[in-house]
């Protein structure tokens, strides 16, 4: 047994400087699965890194960690870069990571994808946000770079294609670390001070490296912000930002930015001149249809001798005069026919007709005698003539026989 003793931490610190002193540990390129990632409010970041037999616990500091470009997740593939050493409080050895790089697909994709899930999770990329463009824009600011080929397109086509509208331009550097923050200020600034009615904020094409700019979250919620509507024109048709899905409208390239920002004033001439002569030709039509009804009333009767007129009215008026007349007096001849028939009516039925033909009605005590039992010998009769009444006594009746 040795004499030499050690304490923990000497023996720490020894192997320490062993693993430190390790050219091949000081710069470890290492490929495994993220698990149990955390990030501290610190900012560092701890995690495992494993594969199917063993595991390495990991560290990233923060100032590391602010460098990168994605969301490191659990279960993640990824080759992680740093070195090794030994923590002395602990007694383990961990990897003090300085990058992480995602398996399969590069970092920025990945870093594209997850800020994508991100923003449209909280609605950024909502339809129903969107702004409508101003049909007829007075100014119009151009948020990119004074020195790129794509300003120049867009003057040019603009000052092409609607000569009133004023172009105004924020250059900014849109490609870079400071990049973002240019942007986003030309885009608060164009806003606050309402400098004018549309933004149309881009670039030219290139690799995802150089349009990352447009996929910063900063600038992605500037222009979601933007109380001003914001096209966004950023690369070539098949490159497609952040940017592009929060902007009120999505140009494919600087240049169609330009052509769907203001009208084409070549367009609008003709439509305005195709107007005029539909116009002028609806008044002609109008004028000859008007002439045309003016020389028929011109050349009416009425309208030469206005008595005329009158006249006609007046023989109107005999003629209806006329039939009434003629219906008046076909109806007094009808009632007038009807009365004397229901006279004769009348008159047939009447009692005093009958006693004109030499019949007479006896009445007893007020009561028509019809029969023989209806007067008894002794009673006084009434007999009703056409002429008068008698009065009289009956002596005797006599039933007259039915055979």
């Amino acid at each position: 047994m040795t004499d030499t003793s050690l304490t923990v931490s000497e023996l720490n610190k020894i192997i320490k400087t062993l693993i430190d002193d390790e050219p091949l540990l000081n710069k470890v390129c290492v490929r495994g699965e993220l698990s149990n990632y955390k990030m501290y409010p610190s900012g560092h970041h701890y995690f495992t890194l494993k594969d199917s037999e063993s595991s390495l616990r990991c560290v990233m500091f923060k100032s590391s960690a602010s460098k990168l470009r994605f969301r490191p997740e659990s279960g993640m593939g990824v080759t992680a870069f740093g070195r090794v050493s030994v923590f002395p409080r602990d007694g383990a050895y961990q990897l003090y990571c300085s990058d992480l790089v995602p398996e399969g697909t590069g970092d920025l994709q990945i870093a594209y994808e997850q800020l994508k899930a991100k923003l449209a999770a909280e609605g950024l990329f909502d339809p129903a946000h969107k702004k409508p463009l101003p049909q007829y824009p007075e100014k119009i600011a151009i948020i990119t770079s004074s020195a790129g080929a794509a300003v120049h397109d867009m003057i040019r086509i603009l000052g092409r294609r609607w000569r009133s509208t004023k172009v105004i331009l924020l250059p900014v550097r849109v490609q870079g670390v400071e990049a973002p923050a240019e942007i986003v200020g030309a885009i608060r600034y164009a806003n606050r001070h309402k400098v004018a009615d549309l933004i149309i904020t881009g670039r030219g094409g290139g690799s995802i490296e150089d349009l990352w700019a447009f996929n910063d979250e900063r600038v992605a919620r500037a222009i979601y912000e933007s109380e001003l509507p914001v096209i966004s024109a950023v690369g070539h048709e098949p490159d497609v930002t952040i940017s592009d899905y929060v902007a009120d409208v999505r140009a494919s390239t600087p240049s169609n930015a330009a052509e769907i920002a203001v009208p084409d004033e070549a367009e609008i001439r003709e439509l305005l001149d195709n107007m005029n002569i539909r116009q002028l030709q609806a008044v002609r039509k109008s004028i000859m249809r008007l002439s045309s009804r003016l020389d028929d009333l011109k050349s009416r009767r009425v309208l030469q001798d206005p008595m005329v007129y009158i006249e006609s009215k007046r023989a109107e008026l005999d003629f209806v005069q006329g039939k009434l007349i003629a219906a008046a007096e076909k109806l007094n001849s009808a009632n007038r026919h009807r009365f004397v028939a229901l006279a004769s009516s009348l008159d047939a039925m009447s009692p005093l007709k009958v006693l004109s033909r030499g019949y007479t009605i006896a009445t007893n005590n007020g009561s028509v005698v019809r029969s023989v039992n209806d007067a008894d010998k002794g009673d006084r009769l009434s007999l009703r003539v056409i002429d008068g009444v008698i009065n009289c006594t009956v002596e005797e009746s006599e039933a007259l026989s039915h055979e």
